[in-house]
C-alpha cells in the first residue's frame, strides 16, 4: 500500500552534497514504486514540516553529524514518527569510533589497535610531548582520523613520525578528538548488513591512492567488485564480523561494516556506518544489487522495516555521544 513518506536529507554537515544525491535518488525510487514522497532538507523548519505533513514515515539519508549522531532520529522519537535505520542509541555509539571500537573489541570482533587525542589534551596537557611515542606504540604507518564523522573527512595515513603532528592538527579541524590507529594492509571491503543479513561483500580498488573522499564519491576513481574476490571462508568471516558488529552497537534494519582483510585472511573491523550513502557510486545499492536486490526494492525494504516498527514515542532516548573516552566535559 503506497504511503506518504518524508526523505530527510541535506542538513548543514560537511556531507550535505553526498546527503542532497542520496535523498534524490532514494526519492524518485520510492515514487516510482506509488509512494507519495515529499523531500525534506534538514533545516529549523524540521520538527514543524514533520508534524504538519501527515507522514507515516520518515526515510533518513542524512550523513555526517546530526544526521547519524542519534540528533534527528530523538526528534522523530519525540514527534511520533517511525524511520529507518538504527535507532538513537545504536546511532549515537557507532558514531564515536573510540566507544565504539571498545564496544566491538569486547564482542570479540578484531579490530585495529589505537588511541584517542582530544583538543585538550594535545593543547593543554602537553600530550605533544608524547606524540612520538605513537609510531612506537601503534607501528607505521599510522593512521590518523576525526573521532567522529565520515567520508574519510580529515583521514590520513602518516608514514614519516615527524608528520604526526600536522595530520593531528588536520584532523581536529573535523573534531575535537583524533583517533591514531595501526594501520592495516590488505584488501578492503565493506559489509552492508540488511536486517540482520549480511549482504555480499563488496571490494574496493582505488584506482590512486587511499579510498577518500574524492575516490568514494567521483564516478570512475574506485574499481568495485561485488561479489568481492575473496575465499568463500574469508567472505564468511567478513560477513561475520559485519553481523557481530551490527549485533553488539545494537542496530537494526540497516549498517555497513568497512574492513580491512589482511594477508592472512583476517577481517580488522575499521568502523559501522548506521546511515550509509545511497547514491550511484555508493557501496551499499551495489551490494543489495549483487544479493539480486534492485535499488528500489531495497528502498522499499527499509521503508517497510521503518512502517513494521511502528512510532517510537515511548523508547527511551540517548544523547549523542560527542566525547571520545576521557573528554569530559
Amino acid at each position: 500500500m503506497p504511503s506518504n513518506v518524508a526523505v530527510l536529507s541535506g542538513g548543514i554537515s560537511l556531507e550535505r552534497d553526498v546527503s542532497l544525491r542520496s535523498g534524490s535518488r532514494v526519492a524518485d525510487a520510492l515514487a516510482d514504486r506509488g509512494h507519495d514522497v515529499t523531500r525534506v532538507d534538514v533545516d529549523g523548519e524540521l520538527v514543524h514540516v514533520l508534524e504538519r505533513g501527515g507522514f507515516d514515515a520518515a526515510f533518513l539519508t542524512l550523513h555526517g553529524s546530526a544526521g547519524e549522531d542519534g540528533t534527528v532520529q530523538a526528534l522523530l522519537e519525540l514527534v511520533g514518527l517511525s524511520y529507518t535505520g538504527p535507532d538513537v542509541l545504536a546511532s549515537s555509539l557507532a558514531w564515536n569510533k573510540p566507544i565504539a571500537q571498545g564496544i566491538y573489541r569486547r564482542a570479540g570482533i578484531a579490530t585495529p589497535r589505537g588511541v584517542t587525542l582530544t583538543q585538550q589534551a594535545f593543547r593543554e596537557m602537553g600530550a605533544v610531548a608524547v606524540v612520538d611515542r605513537l609510531a612506537d606504540a601503534l607501528g607505521t604507518p599510522v593512521v590518523v582520523k576525526p573521532a567522529t564523522g565520515g567520508s574519510s573527512l580529515g583521514l590520513s595515513i602518516v608514514e614519516d613520525p615527524a608528520a604526526l603532528p600536522q595530520a593531528i592538527v588536520g584532523a581536529f579541524s573535523y573534531a575535537d578528538a583524533v583517533l591514531l590507529e595501526q594501520f592495516v594492509a590488505g584488501t578492503e571491503v565493506a559489509v552492508t548488513v540488511l536486517d540482520g543479513r549480511a549482504l555480499p561483500a563488496v571490494e574496493i580498488r582505488p584506482k590512486e591512492g587511499a579510498y577518500d573522499f574524492a575516490a568514494r564519491y567521483t564516478a570512475g576513481a574506485t574499481e568495485f567488485h561485488a561479489p568481492a574476490r575473496l575465499e568463500d571462508p574469508v567472505a564468511a568471516a567478513c560477513a561475520q564480523a559485519a553481523v557481530a558488529a551490527y549485533e553488539a552497537i545494537g542496530a537494526r534494519h540497516i549498517s555497513r561494516a568497512d574492513l580491512i582483510v589482511d594477508v592472512h585472511g583476517v577481517p580488522w573491523l575499521l568502523e559501522l556506518d548506521t546511515c550509509p550513502g545511497l547514491t550511484d557510486t555508493s557501496l551499499v545499492p551495489l551490494a543489495a544489487e549483487a544479493d539480486g536486490l534492485p535499488f528500489a526494492a531495497l528502498c522499499e525494504t527499509l521503508l517497510g522495516l521503518a512502517l513494521g516498527d511502528g512510532p517510537r514515542t515511548h523508547a527511551p532516548l540517548a544523547a549523542p555521544v560527542d566525547e571520545a573516552p576521557g573528554g569530559g566535559r
